[in-house]
């Protein structure tokens, strides 16, 4: 495609190390630096990870909105200073790092960044911005106003879809197997460049051969979470997914 872009230009299919390689000597040390360059060091080039903002508008790379589940603090990620949080440790270990330290890190990987806040969502387009890092980030939220905002960066930025446009996609690709007279207007507009989808939610089963059929006919990629058996990893690639996440990622990259 004529308007591919760059992100999509990395090994076929995409392997990535969902929040790093947390696993093994850096057991619990998701999201944090240590993570993910180790995680290139043994064969990723596409990395996953999420950013909250500090009380003063830095994004910072943590899932949870709080810090009790993983650090050795407690309350909201966006209660306190970035300095405050440059200060917390992951399992006791390793700091929450700064998105903008990630990306100087680890100019030649490519990484999904959910926007887990709304306020997190400005912050990281000016980070995008100082680094020129447009053509190896892909945005990613479940908020479809999140989406929304970030894509008034324009064309150089890639994001997923939010759960609206996962309903669309899905919702089309059912009406493919089962024609029904539904006009598309009624049906939730599929925005996004990437599909990064679960295989299953609850008993719905997301992922399958008609939504990927769809998907190629619209030269959109998916790619797949969390996917952490080996068995369900090689269903997957069978049928023709792009990508897959996955918290083993030494199971993975031996598939």
């Amino acid at each position: 495609m004529s308007d591919r872009h760059p992100y999509l230009d990395g090994a076929h299919p995409r392997r990535y190390a969902h929040r790093g390689w947390h696993i093994g000597e850096l057991a619990g040390c998701e999201n944090t630096l240590a993570a993910f360059v180790l995680a290139v060091e043994r064969g990723f080039d596409y990395l996953e990870m999420d950013v909250h903002a500090s009380a003063d508008g830095v994004p910072m790379v943590h899932h949870d909105p709080l810090l009790d589940r993983t650090t050795n603090a407690s309350g909201p990620v966006g209660a306190r200073q970035a300095a405050e949080l440059d200060e917390v440790l992951v399992a006791g270990r390793e700091p929450i790092p700064r998105l903008e330290t990630v990306l100087a890190a680890l100019p030649d990987t490519r990484i999904t960044i959910e926007l887990k806040s709304d306020d997190v969502v400005a912050p990281t387009l000016a980070v995008l911005e100082r680094l020129d890092a447009w053509d190896r980030v892909c945005l990613g939220s479940v908020t479809e106003a999140r989406l929304r905002r970030a894509r008034a960066a324009g064309p150089r930025l890639l994001t997923s879809m939010g759960t609206s446009a996962v309903l669309g996609l899905r919702s089309r690709a059912w009406l493919d197997r089962f024609p029904l007279p539904v006009p598309d207007a009624l049906l939730p507009p599929v925005r996004g460049g990437l599909a990064q989808l679960p295989h299953r939610f609850g008993p719905l089963t997301v992922v399958d051969e008609a939504l990927l059929a769809r998907t190629r006919r619209a030269g959109i990629e998916v790619h797949v979470w969390t996917v952490n058996d080996p068995a369900e990893m090689r269903r997957l690639l069978e049928m023709g997914v792009d990508g897959l996440l996955s918290d083993r990622p030494d199971l993975l990259i031996d598939l």
